[in-house]
């Protein structure tokens, strides 16, 4: 253990600084996500509800920068995938809750050569999932949920209604109250749990030229945030790349009391009120893509991809080992110890002349353990093995949202990352300051590394579902070098250089 404890160390410092793809946060990280986009988890979020603290949401975000124009079929969930959200209980790196997606898809009219169509050719605008109002949704998905808990399988809308998934925004002719459509896909199923699925606009930002240019910040922004720049929550000073994509979410917001080892509700001084987490997908064993039969027995479930933390993604190991990655539980990740013998990347910070702290960095045990500050309530006894799990504390109530702070926990914002994640956190700031040394001495390694984006371009939705509404296929934009949208610069125009 004595040896491991650098080794895993050096995958959280690789995590958090691995140049290009990992700020990406797994948009398009292994090779068979590369080659199967829908079932590519983006990013996976899980906080205590901003609008009802005794609730936990969680967020599978998958199939990375959907563009919102590209028809005519657009981005439907996959119904052979199945996605899942897992939560450890017992400290033990294993599932002890596992919550279960399926989709369904109908073309219900197939002489149609479009997906969407409203407003035109005798078809009335789409206003509506189902029912009257929904003639030109051709393609419709409906899907189940299901709890795994104790080894009993229950689909949680049995009897209940029939779940559609909110469809991609074609546009103001096609569907000229996308915010009602959207609005529609909110379900609330029995115990007080709510769902919602479709497809959504990207809360993640970043500027992913820069960083994937082997973190060749723009002038005057990065890598060292001014004073200024670093206190500013509400503009950006760089390109936001995501901005303007859409992604395929799924939001499930469950009471707390169902998620502990014993149903009861915990103090954040309570090892029972931390629990840990990560999305998932699945796909059978046995498949043969875009068949048009289906095979006799179902073949067994085997893992594409998962997220736990933002930082100890795929994107840390090898391109021969990445798959293998992908595929394993959390429960298995100290097999991949021989990436990480040395914590390479925050040698790379020293070179730039960032101070960083000596190795082992036992500093960044808390994302792969039960620990304190998460767990101020586990012991020596109760740190469990290494295993990449978004650790949340249920006890620690949620910031009210105008004074939650983008850069979460190192901030003094207790009920952010990497106590869970949410939305408003920016996970590329956070993860450069943590290996950069900031959880040992905030004064000795405090240098404000980020890459100017601050915000999202879009907004945050700070109510369930906690997602924003697709960007329109017709009138959407994206944000650029060059272009505008970068409004804490003098002329509202992102940098070039």
């Amino acid at each position: 253990m004595k040896k491991m404890k650098p080794i895993i160390a050096m995958v959280v410092s690789l995590s958090m600084l691995a140049p290009a793809d990992l700020f990406a946060s797994s948009h398009r990280e292994a090779p068979v996500t590369a080659l199967d986009h829908t079932a590519d988890v983006t990013d996976w979020y899980a906080f205590v509800s901003y609008d009802n603290p005794n609730n936990v949401t969680m967020i599978l975000n998958v199939d990375p920068l959907l563009e919102p124009a590209n028809g005519p079929n657009y981005f439907p969930f996959d119904d052979s995938v199945v996605y899942q959200m897992t939560v450890d209980n017992s400290q033990s790196g294993g599932a002890d809750i596992v919550f279960q997606f399926r989709f369904t898809t109908t073309i219900r009219d197939p002489q149609l050569p479009v997906g969407f169509i409203g407003g035109i050719a005798g078809f009335p605008p789409i206003t509506a999932l189902s029912g009257p109002g929904s003639d030109g949704l051709s393609l419709s998905q409906t899907y189940t949920v299901t709890m795994i808990k104790n080894g009993v399988s229950t689909v949680l809308n049995s009897g209940g209604p029939t779940l559609y998934a909110v469809p991609s925004n074609a546009g103001p002719l096609t569907m000229p109250n996308y915010p009602a459509l959207f609005a529609q896909g909110i379900y609330t199923l029995d115990d007080g749990i709510r769902v919602w699925a479709g497809t959504a606009d990207d809360p993640f930002y970043i500027d992913l030229g820069a960083t994937f240019d082997s973190l060749n910040f723009r002038s005057g922004v990065g890598p060292i945030l001014t004073p200024t720049v670093d206190a500013d929550q509400t503009h950006n000073y760089a390109p936001d790349a995501v901005g303007g994509f859409n992604v395929n979410s799924i939001v499930l917001e469950v009471p707390i009391s169902m998620l502990t080892v014993d149903g009861q509700t915990h103090p954040a001084t309570d090892k029972r009120a931390v629990i840990g987490t990560y999305g998932s997908t699945t796909r059978p064993g046995i498949q043969v893509r875009r068949s048009a039969f289906l095979l006799d027995t179902p073949a067994p479930l085997q893992q594409v991809n998962r997220e736990g933390n933002s930082l100890i993604n795929e994107l840390i190991i090898g391109t021969g080992y990445k798959d293998r990655f992908s595929e394993s539980i959390p429960l298995n990740d100290s097999q991949f110890a021989d990436f990480v013998l040395q914590p390479t990347l925050a040698g790379v910070l020293s070179t730039l002349g960032v101070p960083v702290p000596p190795n082992p960095r036992n500093d960044l045990l808390l994302l792969v353990q039960y620990q304190a500050p998460i767990c101020p309530g586990c012991g020596a006894g109760d740190a469990g093995p290494i295993a990449d799990l978004l650790r949340l504390n249920t006890g620690i109530p949620p910031t009210p949202v105008a004074m939650q702070k983008r850069l979460g926990f190192i901030a003094g914002d207790n009920a952010g990352y990497p106590n869970g994640r949410r939305p408003v956190d920016d996970v590329v700031d956070i993860s450069l300051r943590a290996v950069e040394g900031i959880l040992v001495n905030s004064t000795k390694y405090g240098l404000a590394l980020g890459d100017g984006v601050n915000t999202k371009t879009e907004g945050f939705n700070n109510s369930f579902p906690y997602v924003m509404p697709a960007n329109s296929g017709r009138d959407s934009v994206h944000t650029g070098p060059g272009q505008a949208g970068c409004t804490g610069q003098p002329s509202g125009i992102c940098p070039v250089k």
